[in-house]
């Protein structure tokens, strides 16, 4: 099984940016998916978390901003930022598992996303 994630990159404050995150080898449909991210020096945590039901959970440092969802027709997962804020900036990891909120048994190999003042 991989996660192949897309969508980071440079952005102003303020600004948005869609996290794309797709299952290659295994039906999404079985998973739990989350979304983590891990500033430079800093541990990874979860950022989102969505759920075979689905439900979902967000860390409070990006509630009402962030958004998480899925398509299991696309085994896609994906993660629309919105209002960005500089302490966004980090090394966001799409995960797969069983675990909730926070599965750990399949990574990403990580994406950045830097945003500016």
């Amino acid at each position: 099984v991989r996660l192949v994630e897309s969508g980071g990159g440079l952005m102003q404050a303020g600004g948005s940016l869609n996290l794309s995150c797709t299952v290659i080898g295994k039906k999404i449909g079985i998973y739990n998916m989350a979304w983590y991210r891990q500033p430079p020096g800093k541990q990874r945590t979860v950022v989102a978390a969505i759920s075979l039901i689905p439900s979902t959970y967000y860390a409070d440092s990006v509630k009402g901003r962030f958004t998480i969802s899925r398509v299991n027709a696309e085994n896609s997962v994906y993660l629309q930022m919105d209002n960005l804020k500089v302490e966004d900036s980090a090394t966001y990891y799409c995960a797969a598992g069983i675990k909730w909120p926070a599965p750990t048994a399949v990574w990403g190999q990580g994406i950045q996303v830097t945003v500016a003042s």
